[in-house]
């Protein structure tokens, strides 16, 4: 098994013995939904919610090393935990706490990658949502990897459901055109 998907798992188990909901996002997920990609690090999103942030940081820190001189605060500033694993592999962990994050890890799923336990990761329906919400040009590869590979087993309402309020938020309406011009390309 590769350094990568060990330490995916390493974190999974820390945070499953601390019954914290979560799940793999990012290139991970990519490789399971998508057109694998190389990827240097685990990004996994923790439902922390709003207030016991800190808890959350805290205990990741107790285990692994921040990769900032001011990995705490930056943490609790910008809802990001970035970590390294023993192996030296960095691990991004989001604190989750809008709706739309815990929907994300209800929907999460196990994948078996070969280790002792499955690794649990985000859908390939929020893992779209998430791409184009992130919107970088890689992003967008990974969302039309994702379409093109999962095909009609796409939930598109589902999509377009989690999809509109952050687009909204983010007051992006020329991702909609995108999107559907990709799903058009996906289409059998």
């Amino acid at each position: 098994m590769n350094a990568i998907l060990e330490a995916a798992l390493e974190v999974q188990r820390f945070c499953e013995l601390r019954r914290w909901r979560f799940c793999v996002i990012g290139a991970l997920a990519v490789q399971r939904w998508g057109e694998p990609r190389l990827t240097q690090d685990v990004d996994i999103s923790v439902v922390s919610g709003f207030g016991p942030e800190a808890e959350f940081v805290d205990a990741l820190l107790s285990r692994y090393r921040g990769r900032l001189a001011d990995t705490r605060d930056f943490a609790l500033r910008r809802r990001v935990v970035l970590l390294e694993s023993a192996g030296g592999v960095p691990i991004d962990v989001s604190l989750g706490g809008i709706p739309f994050e815990e929907r994300v890890v209800e929907r999460s799923s196990g994948w078996d990658v070969g280790g002792a336990a499955p690794l649990v990761t985000c859908s390939a329906e929020d893992l779209i949502v998430l791409k184009v919400f992130a919107g970088r040009d890689k992003d967008w590869l990974d969302v039309e990897g994702v379409a093109i590979r999962q095909g009609t087993r796409l939930d598109v309402a589902l999509i377009r459901r989690e999809l509109a309020p952050l687009l909204e938020l983010k007051d992006d309406a020329r991702s909609w055109p995108r999107l559907d011009a990709v799903l058009k390309r996906a289409e059998p």
